[in-house]
């Protein structure tokens, strides 16, 4: 699926840009208000009053259909303001916001679904334990090699493919020890990540049945907008396609720089990166340098971003 003429794409952050106050920023918004209602009522817990509390938002229960809210929330927003889109991608959990801004999933079974997806992967974690770690510097293929290098008989894979210069690896913990000496040995930074499980990897797959069954009595709707999605890297249009996506996505590759130079290849000029945080505008300085592209943090920058 290809888009027609130019525009803008929305990139939607996943767990790890959430932060106390998160969706303080939108709640006066009318658009931002009513996914934030939706989202409180969906979850049984005041989304806004919930994302004021650290120990919330310590908890994978909370703080993922939270993040969900707030993306969807600021995408609301900027379409409000009048900006249209032409493509949109997630990040790992960002995906989940992609599909309801594309009108493949309704808010509440996306939210639902997160949380089950949350809980499955909690328990998967501590019934296969596994560890995840940041190369910095290192581009796909040579966390790759270094993957092959130090898995020996134990699981290790690249899991996101970021840009050309960041890559998280993920596998069991004795392989990401190996992999972590031998990235010290080659002068690699290597960033341990505080997650609670080789996420994205094969130790995931006990988790699967259940998400299996959550998604398989979900709706899965025609994109309204072409999807770049996660597991592939490329626009997809077919919703019994992106059902099955959805079913690989906890083992499989977040192939993130692929995503967004499938945006780019249909005709993407702006990117505009809706929900909390820059991490992937900052993300994409490295993958497309000379992509315009922005944070949307509050309705004033959804305003500015409109009269661009």
């Amino acid at each position: 699926m290809r888009t027609t003429g130019t525009g803008h794409s929305a990139l939607f952050p996943g767990q790890g840009s959430q932060f106390e106050g998160m969706a303080d920023r939108w709640a006066a918004h009318p658009a931002a208000r009513a996914i934030l209602d939706e989202a409180s009522s969906a979850m049984g817990r005041d989304v806004v009053a919930g994302c004021r509390d650290p120990a919330a938002l310590a908890t994978t229960g909370f703080a993922q259909p939270a993040l969900l809210a707030c993306d969807v929330a600021a995408f609301r927003v900027l379409e409000a303001e009048g900006v249209s889109f032409i493509g949109v991608a997630g990040h790992s959990l960002g995906e989940f916001a992609a599909l309801v801004a594309a009108g493949v999933l309704r808010l509440g079974d996306a939210l639902d679904l997160v949380v089950v997806r949350g809980v499955a992967m909690q328990r998967a974690g501590e019934e296969r334990p596994g560890a995840m770690t940041a190369l910095l510097g290192v581009g796909a293929e040579d966390a790759a090699a270094l993957c092959e290098e130090a898995r020996r008989d134990d699981v290790l894979v690249v899991a996101n493919e970021n840009s050309p210069a960041q890559s998280v690896i993920s596998g069991s913990v004795s392989a990401i020890e190996r992999a972590e000496a031998l990235a010290k040995e080659r002068k690699v930074r290597a960033i341990r990540l505080r997650v609670a499980g080789a996420f994205h990897s094969p130790l995931m797959d006990p988790a699967r049945a259940v998400i299996d069954e959550r998604i398989d009595a979900i709706d899965f709707s025609a994109p309204r907008l072409p999807v770049a999605e996660n597991v592939v890297g490329a626009l997809v249009s077919d919703p019994a396609e992106l059902r099955s996506l959805v079913k690989q996505h906890v083992i499989s590759p977040v192939r993130w720089e692929s995503s967004v130079r499938a945006l780019a290849d249909a005709g993407t000029t702006s990117f505009l990166e809706a929900g909390p945080g820059d991490v992937l505008t900052k993300l994409m300085k490295r993958i497309l340098p000379d992509a315009a592209a922005r944070a949307i943090g509050s309705p004033e920058d959804a305003r500015a971003a409109a009269s661009a």
